[in-house]
């Protein structure tokens, strides 16, 4: 109490222009913001008021109409906290009211950050909290480091916050990515560090946005130089079917030196002494080549143009993920079996029950076989029972009138039940449920009925269900935690999905997981980095591999992933030498080329001589360096 009463007189002094004017308000940025708070805000530093949270009805709102992004960034904060070293540090985005929208902490410490009010929901805008990372950089629009007593509110000066903007395509605030923590740093230097890479994964993150919401469109690489194209430091460019430019990144209105305003709109011929047909219409070579752009001004800029993703064109039974992801790599006999057994019982309404480690794939499977079953339009309404606080997860499973309880919203809420209505519901991490949640969701699941809290009769519910638990079921039925007659009702077909260490399609999954990490662009593994990946032990499975391959990807130069990159991104990695002889491959190639010069080199049969799909062949032959002469 003693330390925030004078902090708070601290604050005090520097409103009343009395000296000593030093310490954090010799940042003109905290100046400005403390500024705000005592004229504009009418803020007291001293005051003890508890965190700001939305309610949890419009959180979920924010949350739906954020999905892309939240999607996007997920990946970047598990890598952001990775490099951090995991421990101490919180990682918040949050829109662009200063809502938390998404965080990610470890579990042992996630109790003391919410203390600080870093939790899901809380508002952290400065005209609330104050002085803080995410507020002001709001505010001021630039990346902000906020230390301990640079904060304006005196219960706020044991966090330090770095925060960062990420921006749309157009320009404006998207949202924030901030890393706090409550660690005192005896020296800036670390903070200086987290600093830099909180506004690299901010960069990041609105690339990957970027290229996401503008495809479709047509995509133009820049640089002043060719071999930085694909790096961070890239212009973004896209243009329509006339060729008038939509939207840029800050890179490129930089490399052209030109405003938004000015662009937005303009032809690019008017920028570039290259004809809008050579751009609307590219050579073979074009796409991932690299062109010689020369400006009006005469400057030379260096171009790569990305064609527009073909529409997906549905084909029923065929699809095998969410609109948006690829499917799950299905090369292991023993997979590929299993989903074949999963998708012909769930269409006859038989519950299926996924078993596997965290990480595993789970909701990937389970997505995929929505996609792949009768009811693909219909709604995949997916559940995670572990991250719904149990005071909460009877609202957000059968919904509610509206005033039906304290703080109810007005208009109410339908349920995930009710939501997944004529479509596929599934219960992930079911293990987790309460007890008392896991009996009326077994009446639900009898009666096909639901009745929201709050309405006077039940709604006729049609849904077909699929769930999944790392733990073991039977022996929470042994200790009393699961409800047997619950788990006979969920298991109508039980899946267990093998550890990534024990799958034999390994290179395959590596090989489809990069392809959608650089969204088909090149990018080769050298031979000793494979072989590196293929014997880790994996114990985050395939979540593990895919966040360690982003990281590749973003590191990557020269269209190659070596050993060494892996090394400087795991540096514990267990590395096996390469097979001096390699007679299986080589046994394997000499089948590939018997089959299709018995076949003339016709694909499609000599996949099915093979017995492997003609996307398998594909793969084998880019493996082997095989190609037709």
């Amino acid at each position: 109490m003693n330390t925030i009463h004078q902090h708070a007189q601290q604050v005090l002094r520097f409103g009343e222009g009395l000296p000593p004017i030093q310490g954090p308000a010799s940042d003109p940025a905290i100046a400005r913001s403390w500024r705000r708070c005592l004229e504009q805000h009418h803020l007291d530093p001293s005051r003890l008021h508890a965190p700001c949270v939305m309610e949890r009805p419009r959180l979920n709102e924010c949350r739906e109409r954020l999905q892309r992004i939240i999607a996007i960034a997920r990946w970047q904060m598990n890598s952001l906290h990775q490099q951090l070293g995991g421990s101490d540090h919180a990682i918040l985005l949050t829109d662009t009211q200063g809502v938390v929208i998404d965080s990610l902490a470890r579990d042992a410490e996630r109790a003391d950050f919410q203390r600080a009010g870093l939790w899901l929901g809380a508002v952290w805008d400065e005209a609330t909290q104050g002085t803080n990372g995410v507020g002001t950089c709001l505010v001021e629009r630039q990346p902000l480091t906020i230390r301990r007593d640079a904060h304006f509110h005196g219960r706020h000066t044991g966090l330090t916050c770095s925060a960062s903007l990420i921006l749309d395509p157009q320009g404006e605030p998207l949202a924030v990515l901030n890393v706090s923590t409550c660690r005192d740093e005896p020296t800036g230097r670390n903070n200086y560090q987290t600093m830099a890479l909180t506004s690299l994964s901010a960069k990041l993150i609105e690339g990957a946005y970027f290229v996401q919401t503008c495809n479709g469109r047509r995509l133009l690489r820049l640089h002043a130089r060719p071999e930085y194209l694909g790096m961070l430091s890239e212009g973004l460019l896209a243009f329509d079917e006339r060729g008038h430019i939509e939207a840029l990144n800050e890179a490129a209105l930089s490399l052209l030196g030109e405003t938004r305003e000015a662009l937005l709109g303009r032809p690019l011929e008017h920028l570039f002494e290259l004809s809008v047909e050579r751009l609307l219409d590219p050579l073979p070579g074009d796409a991932g080549g690299c062109l010689a752009l020369r400006t009006r001004d005469g400057r030379l800029l260096h171009g790569q143009l990305a064609r527009p993703a073909p529409a997906a064109k549905p084909s029923r039974g065929s699809s095998l993920a969410p609109s948006g992801t690829a499917g799950p790599c299905l090369a292991d006999p023993r997979l590929r079996e299993a989903f074949g057994r999963a998708c012909r019982v769930l269409e006859r309404d038989v519950p299926v029950l996924l078993h596997g480690e965290t990480g595993t794939g789970k909701d990937a499977f389970a997505a995929a076989l929505h996609r792949a079953g009768s009811r693909s339009g219909k709604p995949f309404v997916a559940i995670n029972c572990a991250a719904i606080p149990e005071s909460l997860i009877e609202s957000e499973l059968f919904g509610y009138r509206g005033g039906s309880f304290t703080g109810a919203h007005k208009d109410g809420m339908t349920g995930k039940l009710l939501q997944a209505d004529g479509g596929i519901l599934f219960l992930d991490e079911i293990g987790d449920m309460p007890l008392a949640m896991q009996t009326r969701l077994l009446r639900v699941l009898e009666s096909r009925q639901v009745q929201p809290l709050g309405a006077s009769q039940a709604l006729p519910l049609d849904v077909r269900l699929v769930s999944a638990s790392h733990r073991d079921l039977p022996a929470m039925i042994a200790e009393g935690t699961f409800r047997e007659d619950l788990y006979y009702r969920l298991a109508g077909l039980q899946i267990s999905l093998p550890p990534l260490r024990e799958r034999s399609d390994k290179a395959e999954l590596i090989e489809q997981l990069l392809s959608e990490e650089t969204a088909g662009e090149p990018l080769r593994l050298a031979p000793d980095a494979l072989q590196a990946l293929l014997v880790q032990p994996w114990p985050g499975n395939v979540r593990q591999l895919r966040t360690l391959l982003r990281a590749l990807v973003a590191l990557a130069e020269n269209g190659r992933i070596e050993l060494e990159d892996l090394r400087a991104v795991q540096p514990e990695l267990s590395v096996a030498p390469l097979p001096s002889t390699a007679p299986l491959a080589d046994a394997e190639r000499d089948a590939l080329l018997a089959t299709l010069n018995g076949e003339h080199w016709h694909m499609t049969r000599s996949a099915q001589a093979l017995g492997i799909s003609r996307n398998t062949l594909y793969r084998k032959l880019r493996r082997h360096g095989i190609a037709r002469n």
